[in-house]
């Protein structure tokens, strides 16, 4: 077992050009499972969660929900989750402030106990990412909502202390957003309609594993979702989406190396716009079956992207298929409108050769013959995996370091690759070379 600061030191050794083959197993959504772990305190019975990825951002969700009385047993990628004496205890700041996805307890608290304290949240730092979308919707349904010293305090006013249906429009069709609103109106009372709401696949699961537990909601998935309000939920045994984002990354593993792969299980339409741009650069993606995909390589074209919120191009795919970018022929533009520090990435895909110049959230990319191995260091955590992905493609070999950030999101990503016969391996505590760089580069 490694220990923290090990886990902290170790880095990820890859030698390039290895050409990968197989068939590859896609974990369940990380961005799903953690907002459903969230949701399980709606239901004061036993739920049961199956397909949950193993991950340092799973961990830690599981350390908050028992910081606030929640009854959690894990076994494998099952969890069994009983909220039924949750407290007024507040999740501790040392959590709180590493994993965004923890402020979507104030919902379910605030649903089920009428109060709650949350303290503002953490996570990358990828742009400002704000709660108060979170909070205005909370408050049109009748909550009392002020922050602190970095606290959120809300309460329901009223003896009943129950949240009431309301009409919410959202300013930006924020996913965090709509989460949180659609699991404090399970059980609000009256009918709560949420408009210009965010609809990309975990949006529906959610929906999906609040209606496994006896909510009434309509429209997830669309623009405009209706909740009408219960008094209880009751248990549930839900089975977690794939996870689109892993998938994508894989798929890009196997173009870059102009490798043919196959990944399942994976709902193709989660993926409609990552296909799409895959198959305008030259790789065949074919759909097999209901949940089976295979990509087959071709010569890489140049494209443009544009990162839009679902059903448009994920943010969270953009420094991946950027890696894929950098080695293909012709001229790219990367336009990032989702949030505002998404292209740190790219001073180290330079590093390792790429011709990439950057204006405000523009990237012109330029496509190089080849790109070369070189030490390179993780901004956040799908740049670690578009930096692993530059490396399966360059020549010789590449080190790459903050692995906490890879870990937080991908479940054994270099599990996955070696099995599909990359040369990678995780190298634990060891001195970091990032620091002395600038000298190594200068010839």
């Amino acid at each position: 077992m490694t220990t923290h600061l090990e886990e902290q030191q170790s880095v990820l050794e890859i030698q390039g050009q290895t050409p990968l083959k197989g068939e590859v197993k896609i974990s369940g959504a990380k961005n799903s499972a953690l907002v459903l772990m969230a949701g399980a305190i709606l239901c004061s019975e036993d739920c049961r969660l199956r397909n949950l990825p193993s991950l340092v951002d799973i961990e830690r969700m599981t350390q908050i929900l028992a910081a606030i009385g929640v009854k959690l047993h894990r076994d494998g990628d099952v969890i069994d989750i009983n909220a039924q004496d949750i407290g007024q205890d507040q999740a501790p700041y040392e959590l709180v402030s590493q994993l965004r996805a923890s402020f979507f307890v104030i919902g379910p608290l605030l649903a089920r106990l009428g109060m709650t304290r949350v303290p503002l949240p953490g996570g990358c730092a990828i742009g400002a990412r704000p709660v108060d979308l979170h909070v205005r919707g909370l408050q049109a349904m009748g909550a009392d909502v002020r922050i602190e010293h970095g606290v959120v305090h809300a309460c329901v006013k009223g003896s009943r202390q129950r949240l009431q249906g309301a009409k919410i429009y959202l300013d930006y069709p924020s996913v965090g957003a709509t989460e949180t609103i659609m699991m404090a109106a399970t059980l609000a009372e009256g009918e709560t309609i949420i408009e210009n709401a965010a609809q990309e696949p975990e949006i529906m699961d959610l929906a999906n594993f609040c209606r496994s537990m006896g909510a009434i909601i309509k429209g997830a998935g669309t623009n405009k979702i209706v909740v009408s309000g219960v008094e209880r939920l009751h248990s549930t045994d839900y089975c977690v989406i794939p996870d689109r984002i892993e998938a994508g990354t894989l798929l890009i593993a196997g173009a870059i190396t102009h490798s043919e792969i196959s990944l399942s299980p994976i709902f193709p339409e989660h993926l409609a716009s990552v296909i799409a741009k895959l198959r305008e650069m030259g790789p065949q993606v074919m759909i097999e079956g209901s949940d089976r995909l295979r990509l087959i390589p071709a010569p890489l074209r140049a494209t443009d992207i544009k990162t839009l919120p679902f059903p448009g191009f994920p943010t969270d795919m953009q420094a991946q298929f950027m890696a894929l970018l950098t080695l293909s022929e012709g001229s790219s533009m990367v336009t990032e409108t989702v949030f505002e520090n998404r292209l740190r990435h790219v001073a180290e895909l330079q590093r390792m050769g790429a011709d990439i110049r950057v204006k405000g959230n523009i990237a012109l990319v330029n496509g190089v013959p080849f790109l070369s191995g070189a030490p390179v260091m993780a901004t956040d955590l799908r740049a670690s995996a578009a930096l692993v992905l530059a490396g399966l493609a360059a020549q010789g070999k590449t080190i790459v370091q903050g692995l906490h950030h890879l870990d937080r999101g991908y479940d054994n990503l270099e599990g996955k690759l070696r099995k599909l016969g990359a040369n990678i391996r995780r190298v634990h505590g060891v001195e970091q070379p990032h620091q002395n760089l600038e000298t190594t580069q200068i010839k």
